[in-house]
């Protein structure tokens, strides 16, 4: 016992004197500690500090603790030091002068200040620029600052935030993406034409798909001529820039982003319920129904085919790195089930990126590999009544989902009606594609002001489609079974080099200018289509179409390589003078195999000038003025988007007949018939849009107001577009040509305010006011002579071949030309105006059979106005963000009211609105007919989003920055619109459409977590 107690003792004074040690030597080793915090105090973690000994300039890094802590240990005594504070978004700071001595440590703290407006960077296209030295018109969005929600494109996360970009989304299906457009309408063609370009980290025309939302640290918007023109033939539509996050300087650092939602439809419309329709057949001696129709039930068509929507997204990405080397990776998940039955979207998004610096840190390299696989479960939207979006409001409330056996119940016999339950669960729509990207960028300082940068990406993409109809389903009557299996395969590969320099001589003259080589190869549609039906069973869905008795030998599904190339040269000037005067110039000459032989090349230019008069002697000293900038800048781009290798060459291919082919020794063969497909047209060459823009950009009162003025005209000429053609002289009967103008002039507004800022409260307010009048000069040229372009049949009994809206010279695109209501005659039918077909004048008659010749000019879907008005609250560790955004003064052809007030034509056999006992006559035949009866007002504002979040105080724990929130998006719409939702197609040709093919709006509660270890 007495030698256990003194092992005891000594064991004991052993660990004492250890401890004793310890201590000393970390008091000896901490030659300097200290903490970092930013203007407020708030302790700042992550901070990378750089100690640099002055005599033999050697540096020593470490970063600051989850506490703001930091020390150094082991530094060579002597001196002097300096101490460089550098983090993301606040400006360097650096402490000099220090020297380390044996015993006389050093305590250090500094506050940091985040970069202000005019010092923060911009990109602009294989550069970045300080923000008070650009000239063109560039709009910034940060992480921070964008939209939260269930977005299924990071599209949707400048909504409201961007002056002149209109991002339409009206609809939550999971599998659709938003229609976006920057300063109005510019193009006759749709699809990529339509929108903005988009390039992600350097590298042009990547995926979208690549990108995870919280992967993005921010995105450029360059919207005028002056700022898109360096990227020539694709810039027509404005330049999109998007920059995700990268390594950083410091410890490492592990990110988790997540957030579960539920969706729940917005609003129903108000269809009859069963015994309304019973009651309705009852009271009107002239409709009846089928008995059969009738089994004594009342179903809710809408809710039969909707469930509650459920979101999860989760995203882990680990930073760091040190002064040479840095590295980022990241792993995102996001599982979208929509509101409809079937919907679904499943993305995985994986990015890896490291940059390293070698050869005295004069050469930077980096590479990134990003790959994204999506799989997306869909419903039939076929025409026809094959449509779940249509059957969930026409089929009649008496039926039930299922007869008494278990069957489906149908009428097989009615024309386009189908039970919108059995198209979901009779059907399946599976589409999947994988997206592989890989980037290396080098970059090599020649001399301090001189860099060679090449950068090199390849991007591969594949899609496989599988489709089945059972030999249930009324998609594929009679067919026992039919299956589809489609593959295909992008693939782009894009090589750019330049040379770029930068220098300041005398303190007064800032140089830059930069020279480049651009290359790329797009192969696209390589791939096949399989149609099979007759299957003995529906066991096995598409999985084995070797199993069907009939293959459809002309459902090959068009597809064809195409290969298109691409090659550019470029160049920039940037110039300014004491700060004050800046002015930038551009060119850049691309060529591209897409076009006619006689116009493959073509060169847009640009020029744009700006005057900080805030830096002149008469405002330098105001305490008023804080910056004050006048801006202007003339350019010209192109749109080459959305165009194949075949646009402008002579193409010939199958038809659907076949003919007997007699063989040199007498056998027969049969072949299918080839024809004309497409006419060449050597001459076709690229729509170019020019546009001048005029701004001012300004801030008040030590920055606490800040915003730009903007106006300017955009001219896009050479509309490409398909004009019908006499097959005397060409092969085809379309011929693609050159042959429009398009004009858009508008005036834009940015404020924003620090309404209040105080340190434990305060409130940042910014709007965003954008008005843009679109308007079609020309669609004739030559030989190719039209008066008017009809576009948006929307079908309907007794409306055969009678669209809603015209492309007209000197009128906006979409207009509305439609029948004008008058009443009702006598006999209770809708009558409308009638028009002379020589002067288009109304006659003073009315007509119950309207024709062509009676529509007119009837309204316009373009707003006059699109709002943007964003809130910002802060109290303590508690943050409340809200986004308003509307449009105002358009028109929206309410085409699913007018189809489902159809009282005399589909009484008894499809199911009408509620509504109609109050606003139809039983007797009008004419009441589903498309006029300005259905023209409606479609001015709405929203409450887009409102988000409640706190910052969970965390001690004695790893986890930092812990913020938990809860969303609501789509909280509320003022609106006098009577559909389901005003926010209809305000972008493409055909704008301001609601017919009966729309994914129900819905209203999204959202629970999130963020934190780093």
């Amino acid at each position: 016992m007495f030698n256990t107690y003194q092992l005891r003792k000594k064991s004991v004074l052993c660990f004492a004197l250890l401890l004793a040690g310890l201590a000393s030597a970390q008091a000896q080793q901490e030659q300097v500690k200290g903490a970092t915090q930013d203007q407020s105090g708030e302790f700042l973690s992550g901070v990378s500090i750089k100690a640099v000994h002055g005599t033999s300039g050697k540096s020593f890094t470490t970063s600051s603790s989850d506490r703001g802590l930091f020390s150094f240990n082991g530094l060579p005594e002597g001196g002097p030091y300096q101490f460089i504070f550098s983090y993301v978004g606040f400006q360097p700071d650096t402490l000099s002068g220090y020297r380390i001595q044996a015993g006389q440590p050093l305590a250090l703290s500094v506050k940091l200040q985040p970069i202000s407006t005019a010092l923060e960077e911009v990109v602009i296209g294989y550069g970045r620029v300080s923000r008070k030295d650009v000239t063109s018109s560039i709009t910034t969005v940060k992480a921070e600052d964008m939209n939260v929600g269930v977005f299924t494109s990071p599209a949707q996360m400048l909504q409201g935030k961007v002056p002149g970009l209109t991002i339409s989304t009206n609809n939550s299906n999971p599998n659709a993406g938003p229609a976006v457009s920057l300063r109005g309408a510019s193009t006759l063609r749709s699809g990529a034409a339509m929108e903005p370009y988009y390039v992600i980290d350097g590298v042009p025309g990547a995926s979208l798909n690549l990108i995870a939302p919280d992967d993005i640290e921010s995105i450029d918007v360059l919207r005028d001529a002056s700022a898109t023109a360096i990227y020539g033939s694709k810039a027509a539509n404005g330049v999109i820039i998007v920059t995700t996050k990268s390594g950083r300087t410091g410890q490492s650092d592990i990110s988790y982003n997540g957030y579960v939602a539920m969706d729940k439809v917005a609003n129903h419309y108000d269809m009859m319920n069963g015994d309304q329709y019973r009651k309705l057949i009852a009271d009107n001696a002239e409709f009846s129904m089928q008995p059969t129709d009738d089994t004594g039930a009342d179903t809710d068509w809408q809710r039969a085919v909707e469930r509650t929507g459920n979101s999860n997204n989760h995203n882990i990405s680990i930073v760091g790195g040190t002064e040479k080397t840095q590295y980022h990776a990241s792993l995102n998940t996001i599982q979208n089930n929509g509101v409809i039955k079937g919907t679904d979207m499943g993305r995985q998004i994986g990015r890896g990126f490291l940059q390293t610096k070698a050869l005295d840190d004069r050469l930077t390299a980096s590479f990134n590999i990003n790959a994204s696989m999506t799989k997306r479960n869909d419903v039939l939207a076929w025409g026809e009544g094959l449509s779940v979006y249509d059957a969930m409001y026409y089929y009649l409330p008496v039926s039930p989902i299922r007869n008494a056996d278990g069957s489906w119940f149908e009428v097989p016999d009615r024309s386009q009606y189908a039970n919108p339950v059995s198209l979901i669960e009779e059907a399946q729509n599976v589409r999947k594609s994988k997206v592989l990207q890989a980037h290396a960028k080098v970059g090599y300082q020649i001399l301090p002001s001189l860099t060679y940068n090449i950068d090199l990406s390849l991007q591969n993409t594949q899609y496989n489609n599988a489709e089945y109809f059972s030999s249930l389903s009324m998609a594929a009557r009679n067919q026992n079974g039919r299956a589809l299996r489609s593959s295909s395969e992008d693939e782009r590969r894009v090589m750019e080099m330049n040379l770029s320099y930068d220098k300041t001589f005398n303190g007064l003259h800032k140089f830059s200018a930069l020279a480049g080589y651009s290359w790329e190869e797009n192969n696209n549609g390589d791939g096949f289509q399989l149609v099979t039906n007759d299957y003995y069973n529906d066991d096995l869905g598409y999985y084995n179409p070797s199993m069907a008795n009939v293959i459809d030998r002309l459902a090959t599904g068009g597809h064809f390589l195409s290969t298109l190339r691409m090659i550019s040269v470029y160049g920039r000037v940037n110039y300014g003078y004491d700060n004050k005067y800046l002015i930038q110039a551009t060119v850049r000459r691309d060529g591209s195999s897409a076009f006619g032989e006689n116009h493959r090349w073509a060169t847009f230019p640009s020029v744009s000038a700006a005057w900080r008069l805030s830096e002149e002697n008469f405002l330098s000293g105001s305490t008023v003025v804080n910056d004050l900038k006048l801006r202007a800048g003339f350019g010209v781009s192109g749109n080459s988007l959305g165009f194949d290798a075949f646009i402008a060459q002579p193409v010939y291919g199958t038809t659907s007949s076949f003919f007997d082919y007699i063989t040199a020794d007498g056998s027969v063969r049969e072949l299918r018939t080839l024809t004309a497909l497409r006419n060449a047209n050597p001459d076709l060459k690229w729509e170019t849009t020019a546009m001048l823009n005029l701004g001012v950009d300004f801030a008040l009162l030590n920055s606490r107001l800040s915003g730009s003025v903007e106006v300017y005209e955009k001219k896009t000429t050479d509309l490409i577009y398909d004009y019908a053609v006499s097959t005397a002289r060409y092969r085809h009967a379309m011929l693609t040509a050159n042959v429009g103008e398009i004009k858009n002039r508008g005036i834009e507004f940015t404020l924003d305010a620090k309404a209040i800022a105080q340190p434990d409260f305060g409130w940042n307010t910014g709007i965003v006011l954008s008005h843009n009048k679109n308007e079609v000069v020309s669609i004739s040229k030559g030989e190719f002579t039209r008066d008017f372009i009809e576009l948006s049949d929307l079908g309907g009994a007794g409306q055969t071949n009678i669209f809603q809206q015209r492309l007209t010279p000197g009128a906006p695109i979409g207009q509305f030309y439609t029948w004008e209501w008058a009443g009702y005659n006598d006999e209770g039918v809708s009558v409308f105006y009638v028009r002379d077909a020589e002067t288009g004048e109304r006659t003073g008659e009315t007509t119950d059979t309207p024709e062509r010749k009676d529509q007119a000019v009837t309204g316009s879907p373009q707003p006059k106005l699109v709002m943007g008005w964003n809130n910002s609250f802060r109290y303590k560790d508690f943050s409340l963000n809200m986004m308003f955004q509307g449009a105002f003064g358009q028109k929206i052809m309410n085409g699913t009211r007018a189809r489902h007030s159809n009282i005399v034509g589909n009484a008894g056999e499809k199911n009408v609105l509620a509504s109609v006992l109050d606003t139809e006559l039983m007797t009008d035949r004419n009441a589903h007919y498309l006029s300005d009866r259905y023209l409606e007002n479609g001015s709405f504002m929203r409450l887009a989003y409102i988000t409640l979040g706190y910052k969970v105080p965390v001690r004695n724990l790893p986890i930092k920055n812990l913020k938990v929130y809860a969303t609501v998006n789509n909280a509320f719409v003022i609106t006098n619109y009577s559909g389901n939702d005003p926010e209809v197609g305000l972008g493409g040709l055909t704008p301001g459409i609601d017919n009966r093919q729309t994914y129900p709006r819905t209203r999204t509660l959202m629970f999130g977590l963020n934190f780093n270890l």
